[in-house]
C-alpha cells in the first residue's frame, strides 16, 4: 500500500518551533504527499511550566477550522493537540511525534524513538528518526555542491560536527582532537567536507578550519546555502558527533559507512538514551565507532520516515472508516 494521502487533506504541523521538532513533522506530512501548515506556539508561564500535563495557553493561532490531521512534536505542543482531538469531536486524527509524557491513548497514533522504550497500542518506535530527505533530494542537493568540491580527491567524507548539549561537551580541546584525527584522515588521500553546526561553536570552529587549511578539504563558513545534505549525498563515507540523533540517523539514510565520534558527556540521564540509541545503531551495521581511520562496510540504508508515514496512513484509513460508519449510525 502506499503511504500517500489524499493532497487535499488539511495538515498542521504544531511544535514550539525548535528546528529539530520541525524536521521530523515536516518530512512525514511531505511523505504521506501532504502540505502542511506550520503552527508554532509559546505559551507563557504558568502554562509553560505545567506542558505537558497541563491545559493549553490561550493562543489565536490555534483555532478552528481544526485540521484533518495533526501532528504535534514537542512536550510545548502536547496540551494543544489534546485540545484539538477534544474540541474537534475526535474529527481530527492527532499524531504526535516523540514521547509525549502523558498516555498515548490520548492520540490516535504515537512515534517514539526505541530508546525511549515506550510501549502502547497506538506507538510505533524505530531506531532512527523521521527526516526530510529523500533520494531525489540528496541527488538535487549533490548536484548543486558539486562543483565547489570537484578538485577534492576520493573518498569523498562529508563530516557532521555538532556541538556542546545537555549531555555531550566538545570543548576546545576536543576539537583540536578530531581535528588532528581529521588531518590525518586527509593525510591518508581522503577529501573532506566539513559542517560545523550552530553549537560547535567559533573557537571550536576556528580550530578544525586552521588545522585543515592546508589540506584536501572544505569547510562550511557558515555563509550562503547550507550544504549539509549536499555533502551527504556526495560522500563516499560520513564522520558525525555523537550529539545528534538525527545528524546520525540521517548519515544512515546515504547507505555509506557511518563513522560515530563519540564526546566526552557529562552526569544526565539523557545520557543512557543516547547509550541506548548508539548501541542500537551499531547492531543495525550502519554505524561504528570513529577510530581515527576510514573503514568501508555495507549495510542496507535506513529509513524511518516511510515506515512511519505508511503506519500512520493505515491507521487515518481505519480512523476515517469508523467515522463513516458512526454517521450512518447516527
Amino acid at each position: 500500500m502506499s503511504q500517500k494521502l489524499d493532497s487535499n487533506l488539511t495538515c498542521w504541523v504544531l511544535t514550539n518551533g525548535m528546528a529539530g521538532f520541525e524536521v521530523q513533522g515536516i518530512g512525514i506530512a511531505e511523505a504521506l504527499g501532504l502540505t502542511p501548515v506550520m503552527k508554532r506556539v509559546s505559551p507563557s508561564p504558568p502554562w509553560k511550566w505545567l506542558a505537558p500535563h497541563g491545559p493549553a495557553a490561550p493562543d489565536t493561532g490555534i483555532a478552528p477550522p481544526w485540521p484533518d490531521l495533526l501532528i504535534a512534536s514537542g512536550r510545548q505542543s502536547i496540551p494543544y493537540a489534546r485540545m484539538i482531538a477534544r474540541k474537534s469531536g475526535g474529527q481530527t486524527f492527532t499524531v504526535v511525534l516523540q514521547n509525549p509524557r502523558v498516555a498515548p491513548s490520548n492520540f490516535d497514533f504515537v512515534w517514539a524513538p526505541a530508546h525511549d522504550r515506550l510501549e502502547a497500542p497506538n506507538v510505533l518506535s524505530t531506531v532512527v528518526s523521521p527526516h526530510r530527505l529523500t533520494k531525489a533530494r540528496l541527488a538535487a542537493e549533490a548536484e548543486a555542491f558539486a562543483a565547489a568540491v570537484a578538485h577534492l580527491p576520493h573518498p569523498r567524507v562529508a563530516v557532521l560536527i555538532g556541538g556542546t548539549n545537555s549531555v555531550y561537551s566538545l570543548t576546545e580541546e576536543t576539537a583540536a582532537h578530531i581535528a588532528a584525527q581529521l588531518g590525518a584522515v586527509a593525510d591518508s588521500g581522503a577529501g573532506l567536507m566539513v559542517t560545523p553546526s550552530r553549537r560547535t561553536g567559533e573557537r571550536q570552529t576556528r580550530i578544525l578550519k586552521d588545522a585543515l587549511k592546508d589540506k584536501p578539504a572544505v569547510v562550511w563558513d557558515g555563509t550562503g546555502a547550507n550544504p549539509y545534505f549536499g555533502f551527504l549525498g556526495l560522500a563516499d563515507a560520513v564522520i558525525v558527533t555523537c550529539d545528534s540523533v538525527n545528524m546520525v540517523g540521517e548519515a544512515a539514510f546515504t547507505g555509506k559507512p557511518v563513522h560515530v565520534i563519540e564526546l566526552e558527556s557529562g552526569q544526565s540521564r539523557k545520557e543512557a538514551k543516547f547509550r541506548r540509541f548508539l548501541d542500537a545503531m551499531y547492531e543495525s551495521g550502519a554505524a561504528r565507532p570513529f577510530r581515527g581511520t576510514l573503514e568501508s562496510w555495507e549495510y542496507e540504508p535506513l529509513n524511518a520516515t516511510d515506515e512511519i508515514a505508511e503506519a500512520i496512513a493505515v491507521r487515518y484509513a481505519a480512523h476515517i472508516e469508523k467515522q463513516r460508519s458512526q454517521s450512518k449510525k447516527g
